[in-house]
């Protein structure tokens, strides 16, 4: 027993201290609006994953006005002002998958997957709701995702040991 004990606790510190460096190549363009994309091509498979990140989350909020960063990704997934509809309903027509957002500490993020023939569409839709949000927003919606987002938060924090994420973050 002592010596599979030892065996197995070498093994894991070789593992620990022998980790093969990942080298994923890719391209990095700064746009001049300040807009930052990260290229990554691999040809494996005709498909396409857009991730868009905005960094903004919940440390940005003030002390008892909390749920702005996930409002707004909420948010984010209704209409624009040039798109009246459901976000994901074009992208499930061209063949997307794996469509989502989050909302952490230091992020929010966008995601999906589209075949390559429907890039344009995906950075079309994510431009759009980037730059023409603000005027589809009426207080029908607003309220609407508001309460979406409150019951979120009440099915977390009702979970077990649901309110000990803001225990730790305490002290932080």
């Amino acid at each position: 027993m002592r010596n599979t004990l030892i065996v197995t606790l070498a093994g894991l510190l070789l593992s620990i201290t022998a980790r093969a460096e990942v080298d994923i190549p890719y391209q990095k363009f700064v746009l001049p609006n300040g807009l930052t994309l990260v290229v990554h091509e691999d040809h494996k498979a005709p498909i396409v994953a857009v991730d868009v990140w905005y960094h903004v989350g919940s440390k940005d909020e003030r002390p008892g006005r909390t749920g702005f960063a996930h409002l707004f990704e909420h948010l984010m997934f209704t209409n624009t002002e040039n798109h009246h509809d459901e976000f994901f309903r074009p992208l499930i027509a061209v063949g997307g998958t794996k469509m989502n957002g989050n909302t952490w500490l230091d992020r929010t993020t966008y995601f999906e997957n589209v075949p390559v023939n429907a890039l344009d569409t995906a950075l079309w839709l994510e431009s759009d709701r980037m730059g023409h949000l603000l005027g589809a927003i009426d207080q029908k919606k607003l309220d609407e995702q508001r309460g979406v987002v409150q019951n979120e938060k009440r099915q977390g924090d009702n979970q077990p040991y649901g309110l000990v994420y803001y225990l730790s973050l305490i002290h932080i």
